[in-house]
């Protein structure tokens, strides 16, 4: 029963201000007496290989795509007859190299269809070395 009518209750009231200076004084002493481990530290011996260095070196083969799809092996044109004959001629610009890779130059306006026949016939020669040629636009 509440015999103090005019009065109202205090509410009770959390003070928060004493529990956070607590929780950071832990929080100073876990860093200072904490050691952290450095994985820098670590001694690694890596293992050592010999060998001599390739005497010789790989020819790329230079496959030049124009925008009206004619196509150039080696700065040797050559009429388009089919992605197997492309591969032939692959084949014989690479002579006696048993991987070696293949350069394509596109234009810009070349079909899309024109560079993926250079691929494709790379791909049937057994070559899987490709690279693009670019240029740096002008300033």
């Amino acid at each position: 029963m509440n015999f103090q009518r005019g009065r109202t209750r205090e509410e009770p009231e959390i003070n928060l201000i004493p529990m956070i200076d607590v929780l950071l004084v832990i929080l100073i002493f876990l860093m200072v007496t904490t050691s952290y481990a450095k994985f820098s530290e670590l001694q690694i011996n890596l293992p050592q290989a010999g060998g001599e260095a390739s005497v010789t070196t790989a020819k790329p083969i230079n496959v030049a795509v124009d925008a009206s799809e004619h196509y150039a092996i080696n700065n040797r044109g050559m009429p388009y007859a089919g992605v197997a004959a492309l591969a032939d001629s692959l084949k014989n610009a690479a002579g006696d190299q048993a991987d070696p890779t293949i350069v394509i130059n596109a234009d810009a306006k070349a079909p899309h269809q024109s560079v993926i026949n250079v691929m494709e016939a790379a791909r049937l020669a057994g070559y899987g070395r490709i690279t693009f040629t670019t240029q740096n636009q002008p300033k």
